[in-house]
Parts: structure tokens; sequence; C-alpha cells
């Protein structure tokens, strides 16, 4: 096997034993980019959140969670490479990964971060082809999202404190890129929030996520006696946050959103 360098999205350059054959990925999203792009042989440990394909709970060892890594796990796994995102990871956690082990790092904002993210991580792994054929669905899905327009919205991702997806978020960039306004668009990536602030903000809607906070039915009563005003949709978080091939299903789900 031949070594071979390259960049990840931290500037950082990543050598390996080209093609890496036993990889553990940190990251949910990723993981299921990893399936689609072919690896069902090559990915030998994912972590406790990686629900899609569900199958892989079952065949892959489990590290632990995208923040809390089992290092004696990893360590009998022997990867050649670990994909990992500068969001989801800890710090701490892939610096110690970086001192034995190739760690390549994610850092998505935007969606075209996604796009680059999916064509290096299929040069990372030998899989270019599918990779293009990956963002290729990915442009053309998004070539006929609905665009809504003149509305604002509040993406809540957590309850107790209230929290919410603000700037720089790859959240955020996906509201825009389907016309809404963030209410939230000028302020820190995940702000807190009291109830009076998400009174005085008045969104013309409120997203409850389904994760990472498990937002259901059931919360939409409290909110609505917050902001009365605002119609409260729980939403599928997985297509507003998951920044791997389920973009490809992503304008689909945007498309059934029924806003006035």
């Amino acid at each position: 096997m031949a070594i071979r360098s390259f960049f990840d999205q931290l500037g950082k350059t990543v050598s390996i034993h080209f093609p890496p054959g036993r990889i553990i990925s940190l990251v949910p999203s990723q993981t299921e980019l990893l399936a689609d792009l072919g690896l069902q042989q090559e990915i030998v440990g994912i972590t406790k959140f990686c629900v899609h394909p569900t199958a892989w709970l079952k065949s892959k060892a489990i590290i632990g969670g995208t923040k809390n890594f089992s290092f004696e796990i990893i360590d009998r796994l022997k990867p050649d490479l670990i994909i990992g995102n500068k969001e989801e990871n800890y710090r701490e956690g892939i610096e110690q990964l970086s001192e034995k082990y190739v760690v390549w790092m994610s850092d998505i904002v935007t969606l075209q971060d996604a796009l680059s993210m999916i064509a290096s991580i299929g040069e990372l792994v030998d899989r270019q082809r599918i990779a293009q054929q990956i963002n290729k669905g990915i442009l053309n899905a998004f070539d006929h999202v609905k665009k809504y327009s003149d509305q604002s919205v509040l993406y809540l991702i957590w309850k107790k404190p209230w929290m919410a997806a603000g700037s720089g978020t790859f959240i955020n960039a996906l509201l825009n890129t389907i016309g809404l306004k963030n209410v939230l668009e000028e302020t820190r990536r995940y702000p807190e929030l009291t109830s009076d602030e998400i009174q005085k903000l008045k969104p013309d809607y409120i997203f409850l996520s389904s994760e990472p906070y498990p937002f259901q039915v059931k919360h939409i009563d409290e909110l609505r006696s917050i902001s009365p005003f605002s119609k409260i949709i729980v939403v599928d978080g997985e297509m507003f946050s998951w920044y791997g091939s389920r973009l490809m299903k992503a304008p689909e789900y945007f498309n059934t959103l029924i806003l006035d």
C-alpha cells in the first residue's frame, strides 16, 4: 500500500496507507455517507448515535458517543483512519486520538462545505466516482427545492434551557437555502433563550427539531403558550443537520413542509 497525503477541512495534512482498510467514523451523518460509498468491509467502528444504516449498530464495534470515545475500544480496533468533525467531536479527544492515529476532520457550515466534504472523503477512501454521483444527486435535488419567502423561523434544538440554531451553523445555511429567515441569524451559533426572549422574537414559525432533543407533538402546547402567534411544527432534525448523503433526501422533505 502506498502512502498518500490529503488535506482535511481544517487545513491539516493527513497521510495514510492508501486505500485505508480499517476506518472508524465518529459522526453519524458521515457514517451514513461511508455506507453509501460502499465501505461495508472497511468500517470497523462507529458511535452509538450512528443509527444509519441500522444494521451497523449490531455488526460494527461501538466506540462510545461523539463526545465520549472509548480509547480502549479504539485501540483494539487498530484503525488506519478515523474520520471526525470539528463541531460534533470534542477537541481534547481528537487531539489524543491524533497522537496515535490518522484523523481526518471535517468542518461544515454551508452546503458547499458539505459537498466538498463528500468529494474529499470520496478521494480519501478511493470512492471518487460514487462520491461524485452523490454530489450530483444532492445538487439536482436542491435545484427542485421549494423556496419559502418573507417568513421567519426559530429553530429550537434543546429544552431546559431552550437552545436554538443561530448564525454560522449548517442548520442556518439550510434554512436560508429554502428561503426562510432565521430570527437568530445575527447571534452566536447556539444561543440559550428564555421564554420571554422567545416571545419577543415573534417568529412566524417555530421548528422543534427531533434531534438532539427529542421534541414531540406534546411540546407544541408549551411553546404555543409562550409564542401564541407562531405556527409550531416538529421537524425531522436529520434533514436539517445531517450533512452527508442524506442531503439527497432533504429537499423532498423540505417541500412537504406546509408553510402558509
